[in-house]
């Protein structure tokens, strides 16, 4: 008689624990989504992602710019190109006399390709497709980091490619210069 005693005993302590764990798990929840509502500057806990989104910066300026415009930036002289692309794609091709600084080495590249450039400088950030978001995450990058004017050319690399603008492939010599360590 005894084992069929001890054995719901054991299982009324396992559902306590349960019980108590998913009241913690609710609590420490609740804890946490209050705390971060009271708080300024907040976590959003659902972030808009949409195509219009990524468009616009935290004060709800368009960021993109068009082909048209940068072209005019690109013949006068204007603006500084950003590929956030891969290094590999970039040694591939680029837009001529754009400078490399892929997204996911933009800390440790940003002093060599711009630490140069003043924050008043306008800058054109691009990669390659209708959805890649790397040229509009590397333009936060740049806005959180001072710079005034970034810009984003969407899905930049086919469209300069299909207009025949001017392309190069490989590094330029002064990057080659920095890339070597100067070597």
């Amino acid at each position: 008689m005894k084992a069929p005693v001890e054995g719901i005993i054991e299982l009324m302590a396992v559902r306590k624990a349960l019980w108590q764990t998913l009241v913690i798990v609710v609590l420490a929840a609740a804890l946490g989504i209050g705390t971060n509502a009271l708080r300024s500057g907040g976590i959003p806990l659902v972030q808009d992602r949409s195509r219009e989104a990524l468009l616009r910066d935290g004060q709800g300026n368009r960021t993109d710019i068009s082909l048209e415009e940068a072209v005019r930036f690109f013949h006068e002289g204007g603006a500084v190109f950003f590929d956030a692309r891969s290094k590999e794609e970039y040694l591939s091709g680029h837009i001529r006399g754009a400078r490399s600084l892929p997204l996911h080495d933009a800390d440790l590249l940003f002093e060599e390709a711009a630490g140069d450039l003043s924050l008043d400088t306008p800058l054109i950030t691009y990669c390659d497709g209708e959805a890649c978001s790397l040229s509009h995450d590397l333009a936060g990058i740049l806005k959180e980091l001072g710079f005034e004017e970034v810009r984003v050319l969407v899905n930049g690399w086919t469209l300069w490619l299909e207009n025949a603008l001017p392309v190069e492939q490989g590094f330029k010599p002064d990057e080659r210069e920095r890339s070597s360590g100067g070597s």
